[in-house]
Formats: structure tokens, sequence, C-alpha cells
């Protein structure tokens, strides 16, 4: 049956932000997921070229920020109000996730600013992304969606690793199963005209 198919996440990512962001000529997708995170290239059509995904960490997805949050006592939507305080972001040195959860702790306990560090977890993430998307190759529009789209500093700190504005939908964390649904939708359609043949 039709929800018996699989459609992969990156499938179902371009054809969310094909539909959210039809009149804005996306090139590059940043999306960081709860668990995994992914830069894909679209062609002039508006296709997948190529993509980009780690899905084998933790470092730098939603949960990354959601337990280093804990880490801070920040809540998790204050993390980007928060980072944009900062004026002397610490270097954070790692994104592995049980890695950067002691260095958090240990400079807390140092007694740098909770701001500061903050503002080194969006840069040290920034980093890792804009490295990926360097793979992919980064063209304008560049679309930013996932949860962590809706962190200021998170975006703040893409748009200065990569140079670039970021586009970034109202509703960023609803895009892959927006696109989901469109593929559902196209391939009952293909079933029921092929029926109906």
């Amino acid at each position: 049956s039709t929800a018996d198919s699989t459609v992969s996440e990156i499938s179902a990512n371009a054809a969310g932000t094909r539909w959210v962001a039809r009149e804005m000529g996306v090139r590059t997708i940043i999306d960081i997921g709860g668990q995994d995170t992914k830069v894909i290239a679209l062609d002039d059509n508006l296709q997948i070229a190529n993509f980009q995904m780690n899905d084998k960490c933790a470092a730098g997805t939603g949960r990354f920020l959601e337990v280093l949050a804990r880490v801070l006592e920040i809540p998790l939507d204050e993390l980007g109000p928060v980072s944009l305080t900062s004026k002397d972001p610490v270097a954070i040195t790692t994104t592995c996730l049980v890695f950067a959860k002691s260095e958090v702790a240990t400079l807390i306990t140092e007694g740098y600013g909770k701001e500061d560090i903050v503002a080194g977890i969006h840069k040290a993430v920034a980093r890792r992304l804009a490295s990926m998307a360097k793979k992919v190759g980064v063209k304008e529009v560049v679309f930013f969606d996932g949860g962590p789209a809706r962190n200021i500093g998170m975006i703040q700190a893409l748009e200065e690793e990569l140079g670039v504005k970021l586009a970034v939908p109202e509703l960023p964390q609803t895009v892959t199963a927006t696109g989901a649904a469109l593929l559902a939708q196209e391939r009952l359609a293909e079933k029921t005209s092929k029926g109906a043949a």
C-alpha cells in the first residue's frame, strides 16, 4: 500500500522546501534535525543534485543543542537570545556530544559566561555545517530548516560562517513532514490513475 512505501528524509525535505519556498529560488538546503544534519544541493529544476548527511553521531543536531542547553540550565528556546548577548564567544573544540558535555561543564566551572559558551556552541555547529555545505557547494538562496532554525543565535552563526543570508520558513520544523505528505499524495495519485486506466 502507499502508506507502506518509504520516502527518504532527503527527498521529503527537498519536496517540502519546493512547496514551502516555491517562489524563492532555493539552491541549498541546510536541515538540522533532532538526530541528524543534512545539506542538500538543488539543481535549476529544484531537484536533488547532491547531498551530505551526518547521522553517525549527535554532533550538531537538535539533540546536541538540547543536551547542552540542559547542561547550561537554559531553556532550549532561550539559547538564541542568550547567545546574542555574548561579547566573547568561547572556542568549543569538539562537536562530539559526549566530549562537548564535559567541555561545557568545565567552562562553567572555570567561570565563563553562559552567553559566551552558547555563542561558542553555535559557532562550532555552524563550522561543522559549513564544512558539509562546502562539499555539496553553497549556492544562494540558502534555505535553513529543522527545529534549530527557530534559534536566532544559530541562524546568525551560520550566516556568519557561510557568508550568506539564510531564508528561514515560518515553521521550519514542519518542512520535512510537509514534503513527506506531498510525496505520499503524489504516490497515491499515481496509483489511483494507474488503477483507473
